[in-house]
C-alpha cells in the first residue's frame, strides 16, 4: 500500500512539473498585435461651399453655423478618440480605420496633420461618391504597418429607385506584415422614411458587399477579408445575416459564411448608436474565414470591441448616456460623434 502511495504521489508531482513547464513555455511566446477600426466620424464636413453637394448646412451662413472654429474643434475631437482606439494593446491609434460621414479628401488630410496623430504617419484611401448630402467613406492606414496595393470604389444603384444616389463601397488591398489583407469599407442606405421602408436598399448593398468578398474568396478561398461600417442595420437583420451572409457562430460557419463577432455583443444590448432609448449595434467588423484559424503563424482573428470611454458619453441632459455628440438639434455641443466606434484585434506568433 505504502509503495503504490508513493507511486501515486511521485506521478502526481511529474504531472505538475510537466504542466508548469508547459505553462512556462506558452507564456514566453510572444505575439504581434494588429489593430483595426471603424469610426462613423458624424458630419465631418469642411467650411467650403461645394455646388455638387448638398452641405448648404455645414457652412458658416447655414443653419448649423459652421465655421472654422468649430471645424477644427471637431477635428480635435477626432482625433482625439482616434489616437486611443485600441490603446490597450496599441499606442498611437489603429494601424488600419475605415471612416464615414467625411465630406472629401481634404477633411481626412487636415485630421491625420492634428497633433495627436501627426506622428502616426496616416495615409489617405479616398474616392468622391455620388452621395447626395456629400458624405463619403475612406480609409486611414498607417503607413509604418500597412502598405496599399490596389483599391477601387463600387457605386450601389436601385433597380427600384434609379434616382437615389447614395454612398459607395470601398475596398482596399494591401499588405500588412507580409499578410494580404482585403478591406471593405461600407455605410449603408439610412432608415430614414422607416426601417420597412427602406430596408431593400440596404439589402442591396449587403449584396454588393457580397459579391465583392465571393470576387476575392473565388481568386482565394482563404483570402483575408474585413468588411466594416456603419450598416445602419443591426447583425441580426436580414442585410446583414442572409444578403451578406455572416453567421455568430464561429464553430458553425459554412463554406464561405462570414463571422460576425459583434452579433453577441449585440445580443447582449451593448450597442454603438441609440436613438429613443434603445440601443442599436450598426456599426460593425465583419471577418472571413481565412482569418480564423488556430495557426498563428498569420495573422488571425483575436478579439473584437467597442471603443466606449466616459469622455464620449453624455452625462447630463435627456440624452445622459448617449453617445456626445457634435449637435443636439443644431446647437453645437463640442462633443464627438452619435457613433462609439468599433475595433478589433488580429494576432500572429513572433
Amino acid at each position: 500500500m505504502f509503495k503504490k502511495i508513493t507511486r501515486f504521489k511521485g506521478l502526481l508531482v511529474l504531472i505538475v512539473a510537466l504542466s508548469i513547464g508547459l505553462n512556462a513555455q506558452a507564456q514566453k511566446k510572444q505575439y504581434k498585435i494588429a489593430c483595426i477600426g471603424f469610426y462613423n466620424l458624424e458630419n465631418l464636413f469642411d467650411t467650403i461651399d461645394s455646388p455638387d453637394t448638398h452641405d448648404y448646412e455645414f457652412l458658416p451662413d447655414g443653419k448649423k453655423v459652421w465655421n472654422s472654429e468649430k471645424y477644427y474643434k471637431k477635428l480635435d475631437k477626432m482625433a482625439e478618440v482616434i489616437s486611443q482606439i485600441g490603446d490597450e494593446y496599441v499606442k498611437g491609434g489603429p494601424h488600419i480605420l475605415g471612416v464615414s460621414e467625411i465630406e472629401n479628401r481634404s477633411v481626412l488630410e487636415d485630421l491625420i496633420k492634428m497633433p495627436q496623430l501627426k506622428s502616426s504617419n496616416y495615409g489617405i484611401v479616398h474616392y468622391q461618391s455620388p452621395d447626395e448630402r456629400g458624405v463619403d467613406v475612406g480609409l486611414l492606414y498607417r503607413k509604418d504597418y500597412f502598405k496599399v496595393l490596389s483599391s477601387n470604389s463600387y457605386i450601389l444603384k436601385f433597380d427600384f429607385d434609379k434616382d437615389d444616389e447614395t454612398r459607395a463601397q470601398l475596398l482596399v488591398t494591401g499588405l500588412y506584415d507580409g499578410d494580404t489583407i482585403h478591406i471593405i469599407v461600407d455605410h449603408w442606405p439610412s432608415r430614414g422614411g422607416g426601417e420597412l421602408a427602406s430596408r431593400p436598399k440596404r439589402n442591396a448593398a449587403g449584396d454588393l458587399a457580397r459579391q465583392t468578398v465571393d470576387l476575392l474568396l473565388k481568386i482565394n478561398k482563404d483570402a483575408k477579408i474585413i468588411v466594416m461600417g456603419d450598416l445602419n442595420d443591426n447583425p441580426d437583420n436580414e442585410s446583414v445575416k442572409k444578403h451578406l451572409k455572416s453567421n455568430r457562430n464561429i464553430d458553425k460557419l459554412k463554406e464561405g459564411e462570414l463571422y460576425n463577432p459583434y452579433y453577441n455583443i449585440y445580443k447582449k444590448g451593448v450597442g454603438t448608436n441609440a436613438y429613443r432609448d434603445a440601443w442599436s449595434l450598426f456599426d460593425q467588423l465583419i471577418i472571413s474565414q481565412g482569418l480564423i484559424s488556430d495557426n498563428k503563424s498569420t495573422y488571425v482573428y483575436w478579439k473584437s470591441n467597442i471603443f466606449r470611454k466616459k469622455f464620449l458619453i453624455q452625462n447630463e441632459g435627456i440624452f445622459k448616456g448617449y453617445p456626445k455628440r457634435t449637435f443636439s438639434y443644431d446647437r453645437f455641443q463640442n462633443g464627438y460623434s452619435d457613433h462609439f466606434p468599433v475595433y478589433m484585434f488580429l494576432i500572429k506568433e513572433k
